[in-house]
């Protein structure tokens, strides 16, 4: 497969698109300076306190900033890095701990963070808290089996590891340097953290266009052009620092007279995924609407419903484009970055045969997503289940808060 990305900058804002094989698979919305006061970013960690317990949903809620409160899961306490205790439970108000952003804050849902703190490289995670060996399920069986014989010895009480996708195709000893990189960072983060006050952040993330670059998979990457030349600056000092091996891949494109987004239709792309309505080449088409609980997506045959005959023939005609509309919502899906729980309601189709066919295309085209993605059941109503791992916000949520600070700084 072949891999670009491609950075642009326009309306104070970065966008980052994926290719796979010449088509825009993934957008990336993110403000151009988006470390503002009051800005959290995923992956910072600070010393938060407990400003409050909710015992019956196994919550607490942590303060990193004044007026800043933050979900916390209580599972995490039993591992978490206590600077402070003000009581003999194992979680009390006024607890100042070590936590990390894990969640972006969604619509009305504050940030979620956690105790259990990521050191991610570009070959391997370490994670405070969960103490296994863990390897990607991308990599090979027998390479997996490999990694983890190899990092056996590594194995303790502290913290674990997880080897990430981009290890498959580098040697063993670059991922050991990484780990041993990552320890050391992992070493100092929590001496520091025992002398420093309450709502010091620890670590700051990087900036969320550097941060994709650094956890793509490369694997058939053929170059990622940038069309801002402050932003190529950035990035290269990124690259020059952390993988000179990469630094090839780099390209600056500054032709005014043609601007990126006319050489490749960003755009345009990018305003067709943020429609209510996707059109798939049967003439059908999809309803994608999110709602504060899930996403809901519709299948329609729109314009095909006029070719129906006889029952056997409507019966084939919901299975292309119920087939074609598969393919298409796992496309919107990972496109728009939906997330949590998503429905999907398939035109309905009276032969079992067909129904398992259609769930086993929807899997496979799932599965070429990064971020887990799973296909969970068909209800008794035929509409089908998916969850996707919430990581950042969705595209629409970003561009929305683009479009609301525009309008209310005119």
């Amino acid at each position: 497969m072949e891999r670009k990305i491609l950075i642009e900058k326009r309306d104070n804002r970065i966008r980052t698109f994926f290719l796979e094989d010449g088509e825009i698979v993934e957008i990336h919305s993110a403000p151009e300076e988006d470390r503002g006061a009051g800005s959290h970013r995923l992956g910072d960690v600070y010393v938060g306190k407990v400003k409050n317990i909710v015992p019956n949903i196994g919550a607490a809620f942590i303060e990193i900033e004044k007026g800043v409160n933050c979900y916390y899961d209580m599972k995490d306490t039993g591992t978490s890095f206590f600077t402070h205790k003000s009581g003999k439970k194992a979680l009390c108000i006024g607890d100042e701990l070590v936590v990390q952003i894990s969640r972006e804050a969604v619509r009305t849902k504050a940030p979620t963070v956690t105790g259990n703190i990521s050191f991610t490289g570009r070959y391997a995670v370490l994670t405070h808290g969960n103490t296994r060996i863990g390897v990607s399920s991308k990599i090979p069986k027998s390479l997996k089996d490999e990694y983890k014989e190899k990092l056996s010895c590594l194995q303790n009480d502290r913290y674990g590891i997880i080897v990430r996708t981009n290890a498959k195709d580098v040697p063993f000893q670059d991922v050991l340097d990484e780990i041993s990189s990552l320890r050391e960072e992992y070493e100092s983060l929590f001496q520091t953290a025992a002398t420093r006050k309450c709502f010091s952040c620890l670590k700051s993330a990087l900036p969320s266009y550097i941060l994709d670059l650094k956890n793509v998979y490369m694997e058939g990457m053929k170059e990622i052009i940038i069309g801002d030349k402050g932003l190529y600056t950035r990035i290269q000092s990124y690259f020059r620092a952390e993988l000179p091996d990469k630094l090839s891949l780099l390209k600056l494109y500054d032709d005014p007279s043609f601007p990126l987004d006319k050489l490749y239709s960003t755009q345009t792309i990018l305003e067709k995924a943020l429609r209510e309505r996707a059109w798939l080449k049967t003439g059908g088409y999809l309803i994608i609407q999110p709602t504060e609980a899930l996403t809901v997506i519709d299948v329609n045959s729109g314009k095909t419903a006029a070719k129906a005959g006889s029952r056997a023939q409507s019966e084939e005609g919901a299975m292309k484009v119920n087939m074609e509309a598969a393919r298409e919502a796992a496309r919107q899906i990972r496109l728009r970055n939906l997330s949590g729980i998503i429905i999907i309601d398939f035109i309905n189709m009276g032969s079992e045969e067909h129904t398992r066919q259609l769930l086993h295309e929807f899997r496979f085209h799932l599965a070429k997503d990064p971020i887990q993605t799973s296909l969970v059941d068909i209800t008794p109503l035929g509409l089908v289940e998916v969850t996707r791992r919430k990581v950042r916000r969705p595209l629409y949520e970003e561009e929305n808060y683009h479009l609301q600070a525009r309008r209310e700084a005119l």
